[in-house]
């Protein structure tokens, strides 16, 4: 009805429409698309359930009925009505009519755009430059004309009541009125109400502050004699530190009261007292019964450890001067020891017999048998000179084939350069068992083999040259520098006993290279001065080292890069360590004259630490000149270890 009252025309304002709800825009828009028939429902905007029982549905502009069209559709029909017209999605039905229309194109925007919240009107602008009517700026007139309404010139009943029921409440006493707050600081008592059935109450955790000393008859102003100070007391006073002073301040005579001056450290000492009072936590210290047997670790006993060497059965004596290094044959059958005396003597193990005393020409700093049993050759380390001898012990077939794979060794065409001169031995020393001779740039320190037998690395210790590690092939008589440059003084080298590893001791770091890859692998910081002595484990994942300030390190190269335990047993340097290559046992060697031999069981299992526990301490040989034990090292198979020493004897603890 009010659409019949107040058509919209062309000229409507825009955005109209939009100022209707939804249902009514698209009433008003249906309407629009039946203005061509001009069979508009008169009935007004009254409910249309009114004429469901009639069969018309309102009376046209001539006061005519408009009879409902005859809709005897059902479900199925208007399922497929919904599948085979296509525009069925577009058709309505006009409630006030009761007829289907489909709309057009623009009406589709039209709804779409109405959903969306948007103007009905494509073209108006809904971000218009606004016109501000209030600005800041005071004027004369007023932005409306309007004038000002009678009920603000009269007073407001419902104020008049509200106030009237407040002053009631107020005099009847269910409103206090705010009081004035009061300016002064209030101050609280924290522990004056505490619950004595509380923790700190019931434990009486809580120190009170002692009080502060009452003054004595040195703080007078007119102290007796003995309390003043002589010049002397007052010059050592002032220069004691403060808080080693009897008295923080001079004691003073003075004539009366008012010569008393004012005391310069007030503030200071009462500022320090508050300190001690509120941030000196005095509190009583809950005393924990621990029994101290349970602070130490549990660790199994030395019997049940066994087997492990434990009493001296020989001594090898032949020597006349300290026996720096010593080596055992793969078979266990002999031993080689090297001496400050020029020779290297090869002894029965069994018997303590010397078999054998090869001189060489000069103070022997190294031996090592080779690790194969096919070869029977010692490698003999002296000044700047490493010599292969074959000592002819054993098996004579061994012997024969180690002399013939020294012999058949033919020369390439292209000789290269090389850091070390190879020479055959020749007349009275071949005759002794020297074999090759190899002469290096400087003095040789170590001499270590691979575990194939073929490979043979010598240190030689200079900081300043490049050349500090060689590795030699005996097989093709080649030298090699795995390195251009050496960081530090290398100490030991040693072969990893089965992956291509090489493992470089320098004072305070051990590098492990791999040679396949060439390239650093791992760097461990054994947290020592000065590192001594090299030993790897045989299942290749835990390394040990001795050093000079006393300290054994393990390490467990799968867990980190710094040692797993460090052992201080030993009260001197330690020169040695070694591993056993089938027992669970390893044994360092010190200049305090002591061999401890100790049990080092490692797990397969990953989770599981490696149990280390030193089981004994084996005590035989004589310190001379500030030296001990030079040099350890284990029986192929048995538990049995060998010692060499600085008083010249070789000893086999078993």
């Amino acid at each position: 009805s009010a659409l019949e009252r107040h058509p919209p025309h062309v000229g409507s304002p825009p955005g109209s429409l939009d100022r209707l709800a939804p249902d009514q825009s698209l009433l008003i828009f249906i309407t629009f698309s039946v203005r061509s028939q001009d069979i508009r429902n008169t009935v007004g905007n009254i409910p249309m359930e009114w004429y469901k029982d009639y069969p018309h549905i309102g009376y046209d502009l001539e006061g005519k009925k408009i009879f409902k069209p005859i809709r005897n559709k059902d479900e199925l029909d208007e399922f497929l009505d919904k599948m085979e017209n296509p525009d069925y999605w577009r058709t309505v039905q006009d409630k006030m009519t009761g007829a289907d229309i489909r709309l057009s194109d623009e009406q589709v925007d039209l709804v779409h755009r109405l959903q969306q919240g948007k103007f009905g009107d494509v073209n108006f602008n809904e971000y218009e430059p606004a016109i501000d009517f209030f600005s800041n700026e005071v004027m004369i007139h007023p932005v409306t004309n309007r004038p000002q309404d009678k009920r603000s010139f009269i007073p407001s009943l419902i104020e008049k009541e509200k106030v009237g029921k407040l002053v009631h409440a107020i005099k009847m006493g269910w409103i206090k009125p705010h009081r004035p707050k009061e300016t002064t600081p209030q101050y609280y008592d924290l522990w004056a109400k505490e619950d004595p059935n509380s923790i700190l109450g019931r434990h009486k955790m809580h120190i009170p502050a002692p009080k502060m000393k009452l003054p004595g008859h040195e703080e007078s102003y007119n102290p007796p004699p003995e309390y003043l100070m002589s010049e002397e007391e007052r010059l050592a006073w002032e220069q004691q530190d403060p808080e080693y002073r009897k008295l923080s301040f001079l004691p003073q005579k003075l004539a009366c009261l008012r010569a008393v001056p004012a005391y310069s450290r007030f503030i200071h000492e009462r500022f320090e007292r508050c300190l001690d009072l509120y941030l000196c936590p005095r509190q009583r210290k809950m005393r924990v019964n621990v029994n101290p047997e349970d602070l130490i670790p549990k660790l199994p006993k030395p019997k049940d450890l066994q087997p492990f060497p434990t009493t001296q059965s020989l001594v090898y004596r032949g020597h006349s001067s300290l026996v720096r290094s010593i080596s055992i044959s793969p078979s266990g059958q002999w031993l080689v020891s090297g001496s400050d005396d020029c020779t290297v003597r090869f002894w029965e193990v069994s018997t303590a017999r010397c078999l054998k005393t090869v001189e060489v020409g000069g103070a022997v700093k190294g031996v090592a048998w080779n690790p194969n049993l096919s070869i029977c050759l010692v490698a003999v380390s002296y000044d700047d000179t490493v010599v292969l001898l074959n000592p002819g012990l054993g098996d004579r077939l061994v012997c024969t084939a180690t002399d013939q794979l020294i012999s058949s060794y033919e020369e390439p065409e292209e000789v290269k350069d090389q850091p070390v001169q190879w020479a055959v031995a020749e007349g009275e020393g071949h005759e002794q068992g020297h074999r090759l001779i190899l002469k290096h740039p400087k003095a040789v320190r170590q001499v270590t083999w691979h575990g194939k037998g073929d490979y043979l690395a010598c240190v030689i210790p200079d900081n300043g040259s490049s050349l500090q590690v060689v590795i030699h092939q005996v097989s093709k008589r080649r030298t090699q520098n795995p390195f251009r440059k050496n960081k530090g003084l290398v100490q030991c080298v040693s072969f990893h006993p089965i992956r291509p590893y090489f493992f470089v001791a320098t004072q305070r770091y051990v590098r492990v290279y791999n040679l396949i890859k060439q390239e650093l692998t791992k760097k461990l910081m054994a947290n020592c001065k000065w590192i001594s002595s090299m030993a790897i484990h045989p299942g290749g994942d835990n390394v040990i080292c001795g050093s000079y300030d006393c300290r054994l390190a393990w390490f467990d190269l799968d867990l980190s890069t710094k040692p797993y335990k460090v052992l201080r047993q030993h009260k001197k340097a330690l020169r040695s360590v070694a591993y056993h290559r089938h027992y669970p046992l390893f044994v360092s060697g010190s200049d305090d004259g002591n061999v401890i031999v100790c049990h080092g069981m490692v797990y397969n299992d990953l989770l599981q630490n490696p149990l280390i526990v030193p089981v004994k301490v084996l005590k035989g040989h004589t310190i001379t000149h500030d030296l001990g034990v030079l040099d350890v090292t284990f029986h192929p198979t048995q538990p049995w270890v060998f010692s060499s020493g600085a008083d010249g004897t070789v000893r086999l603890f078993t």
